[in-house]
């Protein structure tokens, strides 16, 4: 079962620019998808798919895209979870039900910076013979002039 708390705005614009570079048909078939009328996400002034776009979100997110079978919650599931990330979503749920001034104020949230390794102590350099500046093996004693 999929679980959709790791999607964030960032997966969602991800699976939307796949889309975009797909086209509609050949990005539902490649999913498994088929046309979900009735919920519509909005952006830029395009509607999509909801239920696919969000199920592609969910492979941006864990690496493994959401099953048509496994979105069990239905429309209104789909459409609370987008909307809650901040995208337009109509037929999801009601304008009643929606938080009209919290949903046109919300942005979605640019992607963390990423995180830096602290840099590796540098090598001490070999240890090299004094007549002929080769590597001196472990045992210390050169094994060209020994």
């Amino acid at each position: 079962m999929a679980t959709f708390s790791s999607v964030t705005s960032s997966h969602v614009l991800a699976a939307i620019a796949e889309h975009d570079d797909r086209g509609e048909a050949a990005f539902l078939g490649v999913y498994g998808f088929t046309p979900t009328p009735g919920v519509t996400l909005t952006h830029e002034g395009r509607a999509y798919d909801a239920t696919a776009i969000l199920a592609v979100a969910h492979r941006y997110a864990t690496g493994r895209a959401a099953l048509p079978e496994e979105m069990t919650g239905g429309k209104v599931a789909v459409g609370t979870l987008l909307s809650k990330r901040g995208f337009e979503v109509s037929g999801g749920r009601s304008a009643a039900t929606a938080p009209a001034r919290r949903a046109a104020t919300r942005t979605p949230k640019a992607p963390a910076a990423p995180r830096t390794r602290k840099a590796a102590e540098p090598e001490e350099p070999p240890a090299l013979c004094p007549t002929c500046y080769m590597a001196l093996p472990a045992t210390g004693v050169c094994d060209t002039c020994a």
